[in-house]
């Protein structure tokens, strides 16, 4: 691959971050790649995705130094001009990120020789009711704790706005979509509905959509599902209802979720991908759905999603069932597949970390 201007998301607060940066920068001078830092705090406020990859020369790579949310801002950057984005690891509990921090020189010289694979990932889009905004009231309270608000969603020039179907919002999500309670003690009423039908009518401390990548983020807190980041999926999960029915749903690709603000409920926030973009009243509505376009991460090896999995949650073995030593795969890692476990994705490679992790 080909790679001429690179932008680089760093977790300032992190000295490996800041040190792996200067590795990042070294290398691009190198390899007479402009480098470009992007989505940073200091001018005091926030910018538009598009106006940060502009201001960047709309990279084609994007590195990212730090844990998930540090991947999430690269990730909304290069969902917005349709560049690759690579995670470098310097999180604790994360899922998103590729190569450790050690390794970056190594990952960079394989992007550019082409020895990548190329990871695709769901995105969620939205359409409203209304433009999201926060009441000037209450911006100081939503962003106590946390950097500048990103800016209110633009709308989207390439659809239409109607009002029945409402408003088309510049807007992605990697991991998900949350309408959640603003005050402690009233919760969200939301009308849940799937394909355009009512499923049902919920109270509860938040309503969250989320992908198969988010499966294991807010929506695993949650009590909902674990779902390949292969999937084709959209998972809604209630938090804390006051209902029977607590289960999450898993709808699929082309069955679009809405959220509907009843009338006795307070004003709930929606929350992208972490990042509160707007307030509701009732009445108001959003409508979740699969974005046409995809995230494309670096890959550098065979995903081990389910090792990632037993190592992040840290998943233990009861007792009695314990064998010496590590557990040998199911099947074999050395020798092809028989004719009718040939279409399986199976992983071809011996257990252990990728020199690269």
């Amino acid at each position: 691959m080909t790679v001429s201007r690179l932008g680089l998301v760093v977790h300032g607060g992190r000295v490996e971050a800041v040190e792996a940066a200067g590795v990042v920068r070294a290398w691009c001078e190198e390899h007479d790649v402009r480098c470009t830092d992007i989505d940073v705090w200091h001018d005091g406020g926030r910018r538009t995705a598009r106006e940060e990859v502009g201001a960047a020369g709309d990279p084609d790579l994007i590195v990212t130094l730090g844990g998930d949310g540090t991947f999430l801002r690269g990730a909304r950057l290069a969902a917005e001009n349709d560049a690759l984005v690579l995670g470098v690891d310097l999180g604790r509990v994360g899922f998103l990120t590729e190569v450790s921090s050690s390794a970056v020189r190594e990952a960079l010289d394989a992007v550019r020789e082409d020895r990548l694979r190329i990871d695709t990932r769901m995105l969620l889009a939205l359409r409203a009711s209304r433009r999201l905004e926060v009441p000037a009231g209450m911006e100081e309270w939503v962003r106590y704790g946390r950097g500048p608000l990103l800016p209110p969603p633009q709308v989207r020039p390439d659809c239409e706005v109607d009002d029945e179907w409402g408003i088309p919002l510049d807007v992605t999500a990697l991991n998900d979509v949350v309408l959640e309670k603003l005050v402690r003690d009233r919760q969200v009423s939301a009308g849940v509905y799937v394909s355009g039908r009512l499923l049902a009518s919920y109270s509860a401390d938040a309503l969250l959509v989320a992908t198969p990548t988010g499966s294991t983020a807010y929506s695993f807190a949650a009590g909902g599902p674990v779902v390949s980041p292969r999937a084709e999926v959209l998972v809604f999960t209630p938090v804390a209802p006051h209902m029977a029915f607590d289960r999450s749903v898993v709808t699929a690709p082309d069955e679009p979720v809405g959220l509907r603000v009843l009338e006795r409920s307070g004003p709930a926030a929606v929350s992208v991908d972490g990042q509160v973009r707007g307030v509701l009243d009732p009445g108001d509505w959003i409508g979740v759905y699969a974005a046409p376009r995809r995230l494309r991460a670096v890959r550098l090896g065979p995903m081990d999603f389910y090792g990632r999995l037993r190592e992040r949650m840290n998943l233990t073995d009861a007792p009695a069932a314990v064998a010496d030593g590590s557990p040998a795969p199911l099947w074999s890692v050395t020798t092809p597949p028989p004719g009718d476990l040939a279409h399986l994705a199976l992983l071809t490679v011996p257990d252990g970390p990728s020199p690269l992790l």
